[in-house]
């Protein structure tokens, strides 16, 4: 019966693995192959990479470029999040205040808001200031929204919580001010949560296709997920040159989240506790 058991799972783990590894081995299969080869489902490798990768590097959508600025993009995003997110959830923690959890459970809220409804206010905001530098159709619009936001607060406040509170009081003591507390003696702990948070802002910035549509109104300022769109809005799509866009679109994610796996697992389990 045990043998069974163990079977069973091992069966389920088998299946749920194929599910989930399948869509990108199919990519990979079709990147090589033509357009007619991959809609009749041909399920082999092909010789027509390097005329996909050509075509789409010669696109006159301008993937290249795209990659840059969403490459920009993500890199400022990410950076500027760990860095205020992880400031906000130590302030929350560390710091005592009466209104300090109002504040907090109000800014949890904001998570239920759907960013649909605050597309509107949003583009108002940034068409009234310096087109040339934060306005529509810059980087910068779309990268402050994204910069701190109520998640990544929450997921730093949570590790914070098991952050031993003595070690800021000592340094107190010794006469170490506020921010190199948080610089010299948090930051170096927390390695993993580090990790998990750009692991998500990062996915989520590179992803982001809702507010780069609306904001980027020209064909230079367009991210990869943009392009990858145009490509596929045509009347003739190139199946082959889009599924080699998608896997080079896939792979500084998948390099990422493989290099710090690790760290994010540890990080995740740290701010559930």
């Amino acid at each position: 019966m045990k043998k069974l058991t163990t079977g069973l799972k091992y069966a389920v783990l088998i299946v749920a693995a194929f599910v989930s590894i399948f869509p990108f081995f199919w990519m990979v299969l079709s990147m090589t192959n033509e357009t007619v080869d991959i809609i009749t489902g041909k399920m082999m490798i092909g010789k027509e990479f390097m005329t996909n990768l050509t075509n789409l590097m010669t696109n006159d959508l301008g993937f290249q470029r795209a990659v840059v600025n969403s490459s920009v993009i993500a890199i400022i995003t990410t950076f500027f999040s760990l860095l205020l997110s992880s400031m906000a959830g130590y302030g929350f923690e560390i710091y005592r205040s009466p209104k300090k959890e109002w504040l907090f459970n109000l800014l949890l809220l904001s998570m239920m808001v759907p960013f649909s409804a605050m597309m509107i206010p949003l583009y108002t905001m940034f068409s009234k200031m310096s087109p040339s530098m934060f306005g529509i159709n810059t980087l910068f619009s779309v990268i402050i929204p994204s910069v701190c936001t109520a998640f990544t607060i929450f997921l730093f406040r949570q590790n914070i919580k098991s952050f031993p509170k003595s070690l800021v009081e000592a340094a107190r003591i010794d006469g170490l001010g506020e921010l190199a507390i948080f610089f010299k003696i948090y930051m170096p702990t927390a390695k993993n949560i580090y990790a998990a948070a750009a692991i998500i802002t990062f996915m989520s910035s590179w992803n982001n296709y809702l507010w780069p549509l609306v904001a980027l109104q020209s064909p230079e300022k367009r991210t990869v997920p943009l392009v990858l769109s145009a490509m596929g809005s045509s009347y003739t799509p190139d199946y082959g040159m889009m599924m080699t866009g998608i896997v080079i679109a896939t792979l500084p994610i998948a390099v990422i989240f493989f290099m710090l796996q690790k760290q994010f697992v540890q990080g995740m389990l740290g701010s559930v506790k």
